[in-house]
């Protein structure tokens, strides 16, 4: 089995962005995050709509990077501090040496390549720091820009499962994509 530490907290670099801890300063754009039906509409999550709610989201992540169960960070452009949105490891299994991936922007940034950038960081540190096998997301399968996103990192389709998550009224299907360490280029 892996022994997982976030401790110190590693930032990250892209050729444009600076990935970097999520702060209580970012509380109006976890907000603006979390609570946008349009960033939210694959999550089967509840929305957040205060900023206790934003400041409950902060202090679960916060929690999960202290005991070592799971790592955020804000994706920020170089430049400029503003968290522009989240992405992160969650659902670590150490004994498996296999985590989830999971990641959202701002409806504004779509389009711009940020996202696929962010996760070649992210997977990097997956494999080199926390010595992960293999990486995994969970996406709705209407859900086309994350799957074309994890296609250009190299993600492979596992598994598609049907109905297999009720939420909100309403049975959800669920897409698994993957990547073996082995298959993951810098």
């Amino acid at each position: 089995m892996i022994e997982i530490n976030f401790h110190p907290f590693k930032n990250l670099e892209t050729e444009r962005l600076f990935l970097r801890r999520v702060s209580i300063d970012d509380l109006n754009e976890i907000l603006e995050l979390r609570g946008n039906p349009e960033t939210m509409k694959f999550i089967p999550r509840p929305l957040i709509i205060t900023e206790e709610d934003a400041l409950n989201h902060f202090n679960m992540i916060e929690e999960k990077i202290e005991k070592n169960e799971g790592i955020n960070w804000a994706i920020t452009v170089k430049g400029n501090p503003k968290l522009i949105g989240i992405i992160g490891h969650y659902r670590i299994q150490p004994e498996n040496h296999r985590c989830e991936i999971g990641y959202m922007i701002l409806p504004q940034y779509n389009g711009q390549g940020i996202v696929t950038e962010a996760i070649k960081a992210v997977l990097e540190y997956g494999f080199e720091d926390m010595k992960m096998h293999s990486i995994e997301a969970v996406i709705d399968p209407d859900n086309i820009a994350s799957e074309r996103v994890l296609q250009k990192n190299g993600f492979v389709k596992e598994a598609h499962i049907l109905e297999n998550e009720y939420y909100d009224g309403k049975f959800w299907h669920t897409v698994i994509y993957s990547i073996l360490k082995r298959n993951f280029k810098k």
